[in-house]
């Protein structure tokens, strides 16, 4: 499970248009906020990525990436990302690896947890939210430890 102060491990996924997105490809240029939430087009993820969406310019201000990890295929995130005009990408985990690298608990052990992490240009993990009800406050705490890091 990685905690506030580990290396957050690398991995690649394959993002909404179809590339192949390393988190070591941000170190060194921008802070990432990495988010992992159970499925699109569900009401509480699409109430979290359209506040990731409506905050995106200041995020990107901030000198951060924003990226969103799911289960669901590339083609549902493209659905997704169109549908509710998402600026930002959004990577497919069908197996579910790098929830399970990360440590991303399951809620009532059964749904996929709502976790966000942010980590710094150097790939340490300054901090991590996790509330499966709270969806505007992964915004609201990845903006103010952004803050601390700039």
């Amino acid at each position: 499970m990685v905690k506030v102060g580990d290396r957050a491990p690398d991995f690649t996924l394959t993002s909404q248009s179809g590339q192949k997105v390393k988190l070591s490809d941000f170190i060194g240029k921008k802070n990432v906020v990495l988010y992992f939430y159970p499925k699109d087009d569900t009401p509480g993820c699409t109430a979290e990525s359209c506040a990731f969406r409506d905050s995106y310019e200041v995020f990107s201000e901030a000198g951060a990436e924003v990226i969103g990890i799911s289960g669901d295929s590339v083609d549902s995130h493209v659905r997704f990302a169109a549908k509710y005009n998402l600026p930002f990408t959004l990577l497919s985990d069908e197996n579910n690896q790098v929830r399970k690298l990360f440590g991303v608990p399951a809620t009532l052990f059964i749904l996929p947890g709502r976790v966000t992490y942010v980590i710094d240009k150097e790939g340490i993990v300054r901090h991590i939210f996790d509330s499966m009800l709270d969806f505007k406050a992964h915004v609201e705490e990845s903006l103010k430890i952004l803050k601390t890091l700039n």
